[in-house]
């Protein structure tokens, strides 16, 4: 360590390894002399060997005149340094950060000043820490001869004070995070020291001298008389006390603090303690007290029970809301366990489950409870939706906090729903949504073959509504729906489709004799006359069946193989029976093909229109009816009759009819407008509806929005409707027909006298326009049935204002007569056929028609 010295501040060139230069003391010519040897004679003038080793420290010292240096025993051992070393060793024993301040301490040793100089430096692993002092030997001539000096080890010393000022630094930090300071009184002379947090605190200047009648001055008044007694008794008991009061500080602003003190020596004079500023802890717990209260105001008046269980699930409190819920006072109710609020039917599933959550390592409620089922103490059904959540309690301990939603009127309320959605009203039969949905699960269980379904089409019962009215037409429905209820086996259940028709669903068609022999009993049972308002009415319905056809026969399709089997036998007649066979489900297959692509033609702009001109007894085209076909890709152009049943199976006549009134409107808009007789002011034309009629709530906004779009004229359009849907309408249907009249729009009734009514019923139809039917006018020249009938009709729309249209005019004959009775406008064959919509407006750009001359 010695050569460290030497070396440092000598010049590093022309040095051996071993050798310490020693640089020039006196003058800059005097050369200077080598040290080249390293003395490690233990016998040296310092056996002081036992003091090193006691006080941890080395001696060394180099003779720059003799070019020696000398290293104790001790600084060896002290330094690690074997008993041959160089002076290169002695040096990289020290840490390379210190290599600069090494050298520095060198040079300065080598002045001729003689002072004392030290300097720390470290290991060359950076673990211990040593303090070197030297002092240069000058003689008379003022040159340094000699250096002397120690290395001491202050690693211990080092360390502590290390942790010492980290402790200090922690406490600081520690005092300034908790806003805690510390203070010393002494209460013989009054006088207090304050830590700088504490200053800081009060908001004083730190140094501030300050006495305890001073820090009295910043306790709140009111505070300030028991804090005084409380301090007083600290000084003259010497026992610990804690006082939390307010203080006032210099900006005015009020702080609460939490103080403690004690006396420093027993029967002394000095008190010793601290001060924390608790303000935000303080109005913190105030806040939460408060909330706390108003979650506990809120409990007592909520509107919903609410409960507190234990971790036995054992309500331990409840709220009166709850009490009511489930009749029992709250002595009664405590101590009682969730599985006993349950009701039996739900026991299987317990009130409050608890499992195991791997995020939060506990034993936690299950917040998924959803909708139980409880029991009151007189033994009504309670349904309840539960809210649980899981909660600890000051203590330690957990429970839950459940909710209970008193749900039992929305539950009732939504199977009500749910009954009125899945059954007829009429009937309370199970309607279509129950249909699919019982077919569904049947046909998706293990005994899907023995499944079988009916599909019943009462006969002519259209007839018995429009002859006796729709209240007679629904005692007749109601009475058939009893008949199957009474009469079907117990593994069939009857359900109502629609008006007219019902559906029974077999679960095992085996148990009821086979397909057929079911189909027959169900058909005897809709054979029957059934007394009705005094009336023996007497029915029959029209049975289609089908069973599943393959493992993948869905709800959907047995219900088209029973409907289609249903139509098969009503083109044989009344009153009989259909099995769906390969052939016919292969006709339904084919039919659904052509469903979907009627749908994709309609969506699409697909059909076209003809129109056949309806024409003044001079020729002149009055209007044109609008008569759809459907240019189908693979079977050519298909007439109404071919695929309006199509549209009908397929609930597609709205559309449909929408899609006819919407290009229809648009095409007649852009013909040439001639003068025209009772239509107007030039040829209108008319369509036929179906599915869009009247009592459709969106009728006027759609036949409006048709309008709007063509931009043709109101006066221009006429609406057909059949002679059955005109009868017995609502009142507000009729002001809605009566809405389109007034501007300008008229309705006709087409194929007049084909319908159940009678002729003292004309005068009801909200109609302008009758068109009579073909039916009529084939005979009218030569039955005289026939030319009764029309003539009698021409005259009593004559009288009551209505003007006349003749159907299916196809000769001479029919004209000549049907003129003679003073009918409006005609229309037929002989006149010309239904065309397509160019040769149309080219038909009317040549003028009125030729008619047949002669009488």
């Amino acid at each position: 360590m010695a050569e460290h010295v030497l070396r440092a501040g000598m010049p590093r060139s022309g040095v051996q390894a071993g050798e310490l230069a020693v640089p020039a003391l006196a003058t800059q010519s005097q050369p200077a002399p080598l040290i080249d040897r390293v003395i490690t004679d233990a016998t040296g003038s310092f056996p002081l060997a036992d003091v090193e080793d006691l006080a941890r420290l080395g001696v060394w010292s180099v003779d720059l005149r003799a070019g020696t240096m000398y290293l104790s025993e001790g600084l060896r051992e002290l330094c690690g340094l074997p008993p041959d070393c160089t002076v290169d060793q002695v040096l990289e024993s020290v840490h390379a950060d210190d290599q600069e301040a090494l050298d520095a301490f060198r040079a300065r040793l080598c002045e001729p000043d003689g002072s004392p100089l030290e300097l720390e430096v470290r290991s060359k692993d950076g673990e211990r820490t040593f303090e070197v002092r030297g002092r240069p030997e000058i003689d008379n001539a003022g040159e340094v001869v000699r250096i002397l000096g120690i290395v001491h080890d202050v690693s211990p010393y080092r360390e502590f004070e290390r942790r010492a000022s980290q402790d200090r630094r922690l406490f600081g930090d520690a005092q300034q995070v908790a806003r805690l300071g510390t203070w010393e009184w002494n209460t013989a002379t009054g006088e207090c020291i304050w830590s700088s947090m504490l200053y800081e605190l009060f908001g004083v200047e730190p140094g501030t001298p300050i006495s305890y009648t001073e820090y009295l001055t910043f306790v709140h008044p009111e505070d300030r008389g028991w804090v005084d007694e409380r301090w007083r008794e600290l000084a003259t008991g010497g026992r610990p006390v804690e006082a939390e009061h307010r203080v006032i500080l210099p900006d005015g602003a009020t702080r609460v603090f939490r103080c403690r003190g004690a006396a420093l020596d027993r029967g002394g004079t000095v008190m010793i303690g601290t001060a924390q500023d608790v303000t935000e802890q303080r109005s913190t717990e105030t806040r939460m007290m408060r909330s706390s209260q108003r979650f506990s105001d809120l409990v007592a008046i909520a509107p919903v029970g609410i409960g507190l269980f234990d971790e036995s699930e054992r309500l331990v409190d409840a709220n009166d809301a709850l009490c009511r819920l489930l009749e029992l006072d709250l002595e009664r109710l405590r101590g009682t366990t969730a599985t006993q609020l349950t009701h039996p039917s739900d026991r299987g599933k317990p009130l409050l489950t608890r499992h195991d959550t791997a995020r939060y390592g506990a034993v936690t409620a299950d917040l998924r409870a959803g909708q139980r089922v409880l029991i009151t103490s007189s033994g009504k059904t309670l349904y309840c939706e539960l809210g649980v959540t899981e909660s600890v309690a000051d203590d330690g301990r957990r429970f839950w906090l459940v909710v209970f939603s008193d749900v039992t009127d929305r539950r009732r309320a939504a199977e009500r729903l749910r009954y009125q959605a899945t059954h007829d009203e009429l009937t309370g039969l199970p309607g279509r949504a129950a249909v699919n949905e019982l077919l569904g699960r049947l046909l998706g269980g293990a005994d899907a073959d023995r499944v079988a379904l009916l599909w019943c089409d009462v006969d002519n019962f259209k007839r018995v509504n429009d002859s006796l009215g729709h209240e007679v037409g629904d005692e007749l429905i109601i009475a058939l729906a009893r008949r199957l209820e009474r009469g079907l086996p117990p593994s069939c259940t009857p359900a109502r489709m629609s008006g007219d028709e019902y559906v029974v669903i077999c679960s095992d068609v085996q148990e009821a004799g086979g397909v057929e022999a079911l189909a027959n009993r169900v058909a005897r049972l809709l054979r029957t006359a059934v007394p009705v308002r005094g009336q023996l009415l007497r029915v029959s319905a029209t049975i289609g069946a089908a069973v599943p056809s393959a493992h993948d026969t869905s709800a959907a399709d047995l219900l088209r193989f029973a409907d289609a089997a249903m139509f098969s036998a009503k083109r044989q007649g009344a009153g009989r029976v259909s099995i769906a066979n390969a052939e016919l489900i292969k006709n339904a297959n084919s039919q659904m093909l052509l469903e979907g692509q009627l749908r994709d033609a309609i969506a699409n702009d697909g059909l076209v229109l003809h129109y056949q001109p309806v024409v003044s007894p001079d020729g002149t085209v009055l209007s044109a009816e609008a008569l759809v076909r459907w240019p189908h890709p693979e079977r050519g152009m298909l007439g109404p009759g071919e695929f309006l049943p199509v549209a009908e199976q397929g609930d597609m006549l709205r559309e449909l009819d929408r899609w006819v009134l919407r290009t229809a409107l648009c095409e007649a808009a852009k013909w040439p407008v001639l003068a025209g007789g009772v239509l107007g002011g030039g040829p209108g034309v008319a369509v036929n509806l179906a599915g869009l009629v009247p009592g459709d709530p969106e009728f006027v906004e759609i036949v409006s929005a048709a309008v709007a779009e063509s931009g043709i004229e109101w006066d221009r359009v006429v609406l057909e409707l059949v002679e059955t849907s005109l009868i017995d309408l609502p009142s507000r249907t009729r002001e809605t027909m009566a809405e389109l009249a007034d501007r300008g729009v008229r309705f006709a009734v087409d194929d007049f006298g084909t319908g159940y009514s009678s002729l003292a019923r004309l005068k009801e139809l909200p109609a302008q326009i009758i068109k009579i039917d073909r039916a009529f006018v084939n005979g009218v020249a030569t039955q005289a049935a026939d030319f009764a009938v029309v003539r009698a009709l021409v005259d009593m729309a004559r009288a009551m204002g209505r003007s006349c249209v003749a159907e299916g005019v196809e000769n001479d004959s029919q004209f000549h007569v049907l003129r003679s009775f003073g009918i409006e406008a005609y229309q037929g064959w002989l006149l010309s056929r239904p065309i397509a919509a160019a040769d149309f407006r080219e038909l009317l750009g040549r003028g009125p028609l030729d008619i047949p001359t002669g009488a």
